[in-house]
């Protein structure tokens, strides 16, 4: 008696209105699970990885998918046997390629993209850093020193990393390629998946005997002092690129760069926004009323700016080309947007007071405005005895 089949959709177990991406993910997941290579010797699940290899080649298929939606099995039954294929079924069509990339990559230590072409010459990696600057010198930018650690070739062995009067050797298991192939048999065929050479680690070379002074790295580290330049304008987060001051090369490439990552502090009155600065300044009633000259702080130091009379409270002030520089034209500046804040006074002399209450008969008697008028009445709260005796009452 014929076996019966799963239903494909179960079998992958998505749902019938998953679209491709759903579909490929979850028989990659199938595929790691039950791959061959993965479970030597294990019938069970040889069987279920060709189980779900076969949906998938249906279901990722667009024509086999709408045959498969309409007529179940029976679309394929009788009809596709073939070289590429088992149990009856046709496998031509569907994409492996990129699953199976990844099955051997991990079965081998590394994936297939990730795999580096060749021994050739390759820049170095970055260094990054941090460095924190105030808020002034991120406006107008400074000159900042790092103390770091850098590797140079090693004086010794000339950074080949063999000992002095040797050779790094070319490699046995890769012949210098750098990289060698995994062949791999599965029941869709010979695989093979390039990957870089464990032996050598890519560059080809094996060395016999080391450098005593860099114990066979070909490098040698040092303390060193490296000066930045901090642009102005820059702003927190932003990060300064110097060249060559990275790690070095591999096989004679480049050295890597120093990103230098820059952190501006707060500052007590100033807040920025791109290239704007924001800031708030009290002035007094009188300054407000009559108008008068206040002094406001600005990056570039304090200036004197003239209120008008008759000034409210939040009145914006603008003061142009006092704010950031541009990082791409240091000639261009933002502007300085100043808030108005009229400050009332906590603490006033008898006399003061006397003049403000004149003040007040003067400008509309604002003070006995409520004369004469009823003062809502405070309940008195009720206290526990009280809250007893009308109970008694009741």
């Amino acid at each position: 008696m014929a076996e019966v089949k799963r239903d494909y959709y179960e079998v992958l177990g998505v749902g019938k209105d998953a679209d491709d991406a759903a579909i490929k993910k979850a028989y990659r997941v199938l595929a790691k699970r039950y791959h061959p290579d993965m479970n030597p010797g294990d019938q069970e699940a040889e069987k279920k990885f060709k189980e779900a290899s076969e949906a998938y080649a249906v279901l990722s298929d667009p024509e086999k998918r709408r045959q498969y939606d309409q007529f179940g099995h029976a679309a394929f039954e009788g009809g596709a046997g073939g070289a590429g294929g088992f149990g009856g079924f046709d496998f031509s069509g569907a994409d492996f390629s990129d699953i199976f990339g990844d099955i051997f990559g991990d079965l081998f230590g590394s994936s297939r993209r990730g795999a580096r072409g060749g021994n050739g010459p390759m820049k170095g990696p970055n260094i990054r850093k941090s460095i924190r600057i105030t808020f002034e010198e991120a406006v107008f930018g400074c000159e900042k020193e790092l103390d770091l650690v850098l590797k140079d070739p090693c004086e010794d062995c000339h950074g080949t990393g063999a000992k002095p009067g040797t050779s790094p050797e070319t490699c046995p298991k890769c012949g210098g390629r750098g990289q060698v192939v995994y062949t791999s048999q599965s029941f869709f065929g010979t695989v093979q998946n390039v990957q870089t050479c464990p032996n050598c680690g890519g560059s080809g070379k094996v060395i016999k005997e080391k450098c005593p002074k860099c114990s066979g790295s070909g490098y040698t580290a040092s303390r060193k002092k490296i000066q930045v330049t901090i642009p102005a304008g820059i702003d927190n987060g932003q990060s300064v690129r110097i060249r060559d001051k990275g790690e070095p090369g591999v096989n004679g490439g480049p050295r890597g760069d120093l990103l230098v990552e820059v952190n501006v502090s707060r500052h007590p009155i100033f807040q920025r926004q791109d290239v704007h600065i924001f800031s708030t300044v009290l002035i007094s009633f009188a300054v407000a009323a009559l108008g008068g000259d206040v002094r406001i702080p600005t990056v570039d130091g304090d200036v004197i700016y003239t209120v008008k009379p008759g000034t409210k409270t939040d009145t914006k002030v603008r003061l142009k080309g006092k704010g950031v520089p541009s990082l791409r034209n240091s000639q261009v500046r933002g502007d300085h947007y100043v808030t108005l804040v009229i400050q009332t006074p906590e603490r006033l002399s008898a006399e003061a007071k006397e003049a403000l209450r004149k003040f007040d008969e003067l400008t509309g008697n604002t003070l006995r405005q409520t004369a004469g008028a009823e003062k809502p009445e405070k309940k008195k709260k009720k206290g526990f005895m009280d809250k007893v005796k009308e109970a008694f009452e009741e």
